[in-house]
């Protein structure tokens, strides 16, 4: 087997010299045919930090005086890998995680622990503290006209320093309702005053007319820091004033607090440094800055029993068509005998809620090989369909078939045909749909809410910061500041972190952040994240490693593995769809780029890696063959008389064999202890074969479905893959083989060989039945442990050379 895997290795390490695209891949479609663009990284694209105006600007980054990150390790410039000889160079040291230990909100983390001091621990102890100055403007009232004919269109600009922010205005509303927050980092802050002014958006003229102001001293704003203080700071009146200070007519309510990141308004207020300089204010809308919570869709199993059909008044075969937004499903096409044919056949689709679409049974009858005609069809609305959470039975209902019309044609206007079919229709509610591969399944939670398990622990994400972080702002998966106009977001990277890799109560500070691109891995900054687990019960979080992790239904009535991974597309396209909706929308690709929609397209890459990932996990089988070929060759004299005698105490003593085995077992697990990982999973450059990879092969990998290449590079592609799919052939084919040998060993398929091996089974047979087993098995040991001075003497290759003789059923593949 180790013969086989390292020539298996070297058949695909030896690839096709071939020259491959010197220019950057600016962009990629997605695999199922529609544009996706991947991004080009720029090595010299810059972002705007300051502008003059201070208007929605970004200031340079710096770090609050109060916050200390000391962070224990050297800096690294992200820079693009150095290529040599068609395939990439890595340091090692560019993608390793770095444990820090910054000081956050509960204290400072030393060893995994929050070090509180003299703070108590609270859910906001993962992240520092930061202040924001909220102002609330809630709406105004009596505000003056401007002019005899009684215009007004007032707005409210905020302003502290050189920062400003606006609201919405109303045409000929002197009584407007703005409702809108304003947030003002507290650390850059340069004055000591907040005007709120009221103006007038007077389309005629280029300076928008004052209306009044309200001013406030910062230094008397109050402080409201959650959780101490939960309730909300009530707003109230304020007079505004004239340009000479003197109250003026209308008055504005208000609130002004200092609060922190932790405030119930800070998700959706408009941020004073989260816009760049390019980015026109006005433009803008408090749903595009705001964080958002994006929930995705309850996905549903619909089951589909198509059982039989009554007075079709056909006889052709009649497959049935089931269409439920961008879904179809045929069953199979029968030659019925009568006009009522019988299918009982299961199909599966997938329905999001809310159940808008109507699922459609269509009724054709197969008149040629390249003609199907439409016999009849049923709409069915999936809100009316029953939906179980188990496997209860289901009743069926006759449907009437309706004759093809238009589509604009009015319900009475349908024809009713004499045709009806027989259905069974449900929303499964106890299977888990996947949208997500299933190698990184984030919930496994069935649809019926009644069927979740309670929550085992709470897990806890602290965002702190982000360092050199590229491209920046214009590039990053962002609340689409693009507004549409064909843009699209290019990938910067993710974190994936198994929570069962998590130790319970302990603070993972880590950074760190990578992405995937033509260029091959590239470093593209430093996410800063602060990561804690704590189960609410030791015993249940044990206990629910001894439970199934699919839900119930998967295993009563399974779904195969093809039905599952069509589901599972239909799935992720439900999702992007529902997101599209959104305000503001998630697009196709950070959805896709999420959910690894395309981590089953081909790769020589990942099937290279996951080869030797075989090969790895093979290793501890292999190195023990070769111990124990060392001890059968006596190359170690000390350590063979052990294994001899360790051997015959076992003989002896059977009873002691297993707990043997579970002691060795526990040592071992013990002794790895000192060497168990100090950080959650990372990306591992040599597992996933990037130091081997050429840009050929990742032109391949980035390539479009179907291909987007000319015939020649196709061709070569296709030889390449035929080279190492031969040595995979053959290795199946070998094990294959061997497993044949062993099944007809018995069948009489060479007669001789059969009597050989029943004759040598009667003689066994009889000397088992006379001679004690324990004699049996220390005389069997000795004899494959003898010194090799002693094996010319027996015919030790004499079983092997039998074995190799016996029949395959390779001489009947033609």
């Amino acid at each position: 087997m180790s013969d086989a895997a390292a020539d298996e290795a070297a058949s695909i390490s030896n690839t096709e010299d071939e020259t491959g695209r010197t220019s950057q891949h600016s962009s990629n479609q997605s695999r199922d045919g529609q544009d996706s663009h991947l991004g080009d990284v720029a090595a010299d694209e810059t972002t705007s930090t300051s502008n003059n105006s201070g208007v929605g600007t970004r200031p340079t980054c710096r770090h609050p005086p109060n916050i200390s990150y000391d962070r224990q390790r050297q800096q690294h410039p992200p820079a693009a890998p150095e290529v040599y000889d068609n395939a990439f160079k890595y340091e090692a040291h560019e993608f390793s995680l770095t444990e820090t230990s910054p000081k956050l909100g509960g204290g400072r983390v030393a060893s995994g622990r929050v070090i509180h001091g003299e703070k108590t621990a609270s859910a906001y102890d993962l992240v520092e503290q930061m202040y924001f100055l909220y102002v609330r403007v809630v709406k105004a009232r009596d505000l003056p006209a401007m002019d005899v004919t009684g215009r007004l269109a007032p707005y409210t600009e905020v302003r502290v320093g050189d920062y400003k922010w606006f609201t919405n205005y109303y045409e000929k509303e002197q009584n407007p309702v703005w409702n809108e927050v304003f947030a003002f980092s507290g650390d850059r802050l340069k004055s000591s005053v907040l005007e709120v002014l009221v103006r007038d958006n007077d389309a005629d003229r280029d300076d928008h007319e004052f209306v009044g102001i309200v001013k406030f001293d910062i230094s008397d704003v109050p402080l409201r820091v959650p959780p101490e203080s939960d309730n909300p700071l009530a707003p109230q009146w304020y007079r505004i004033e004239d340009n000479t200070g003197h109250k003026a007519s209308g008055e504005l309510m208000l609130a002004v607090w200092f609060g922190t990141q932790a405030d119930e308004a800070f998700p959706g207020a408009w941020h004073s440094d989260n816009a760049s300089s390019h980015v026109d204010i006005r433009l803008l809308t408090s749903t595009v800055l705001g964080s958002k919570v994006y929930h995705a869709p309850r996905l549903w199993y619909l089951r589909v029993n198509v059982i039989e059909a009554h007075n079709l008044r056909r006889q052709e075969s009649f497959p049935i068509c089931l269409c439920p937004g961008n879904q179809d499903s045929v069953t199979q096409k029968i030659q019925a005998q009568n006009l009522n044919p019988l299918w009982n056949e299961d199909l599966f689709l997938v329905a999001a809620e809310p159940f808008e679409d109507h699922l459609i049974i269509s009724v054709y009858d197969h008149v040629s090989p390249t003609k199907d005609e439409i016999i009849g069809r049923v709409p069915i609305a999936l809100q009316s369909v029953d939906r179980r959470a188990d496997d209860s039975m289901i009743r069926g209902r006759w449907y009437k078939l309706e004759k093809p019309v238009a589509v604009d044609q009015n319900e009475s206007e349908r024809e009713k045909l004499s045709s009806s079919i027989h259905l069974r229709l449900c929303l499964e509610g106890g299977y888990h749909v996947a949208n997500e591969s299933p190698h990184y399944n984030s919930d496994l939670r069935p649809t019926s809410k009644k069927l979740w398990r309670p929550s085992i622990g709470v897990l806890e994400l602290g965002i702190l910061d982000a360092v050199e972080l590229h491209p920046m702002k214009t590039r990053v998966f962002d609340n689409n500041l693009q507004f549409g106009n064909g843009s699209r977001h290019a990938m910067i990277g993710k974190v994936r972190i198994r929570i069962s890799s998590l130790e319970a109560g302990r603070v993972y500070t880590h950074t760190d952040i990578h992405c995937w691109l033509f260029i091959g891995v590239k470093k593209m900054g430093e996410l800063h994240l602060a990561v804690r687990f704590s189960c609410t019960s030791f015993v249940k979080t044990l206990y629910s490693y001894s439970q199934p992790q699919m839900p119930k239904m998967h295993y009563l009535r399974p779904i195969t593995a093809a039905q599952l991974d069509k589901l599972r597309m239909i799935a992720l396209y439900l999702v992007k769809a529902q997101f599209s909706r959104a305000d503001p929308p998630l697009t196709r690709e950070v959805v896709e780029y999420m959910c690894d929609g395309n981590c089953h397209l081909w790769s020589i890459r990942r099937s290279r890696a996951n080869f030797f990932r075989l090969a790895t996990a093979l290793s501890g089988v292999i190195s023990a063959g070769k111990w124990f070929w060392e001890i059968c060759m006596w190359k170690n004299p000390i350590m063979t008389v052990l294994a001899h005698v360790f051997f015959l105490m076992l003989v002896c003593f059977p009873q002691l064999i297993l707990p043997t085995a579970f002691l060795c077992m526990v040592l071992s697990g013990l002794w790895n202890f000192h060497f168990r990982a100090r950080c959650p999973p990372h990306i591992n450059i040599k597992l996933s074969q990037l130091e081997l990879v050429n840009l050929d092969e990742l032109d391949e990998e980035f390539d479009t479905y179907p291909t987007s290449q000319n015939m020649e590079r196709v061709g070569k592609r296709y030889d390449r893959l035929r080279s190492n799919a031969s040595s995979v052939q053959a290795l199946v084919g070998d094990m294959a083989s061997l497993a044949e040998r062993f099944q007809l060993l018995l069948s009489w398929r060479d007669p001789r060989a059969t009597v050989l091996f029943v004759t040598f089974c009667i003689a066994v047979t009889f000397v088992l039945y006379v001679t004690p087993f324990t004699a049996v098995a220390a005389l069997a040991g000795l004899i494959v442990m003898m010194p090799p001075g002693f094996r010319h003497m027996l015919p030790t290759a004499a079983f092997f050379n039998f074995f190799s003789r016996l029949p395959t059923k390779t001489d009947t593949i033609f």
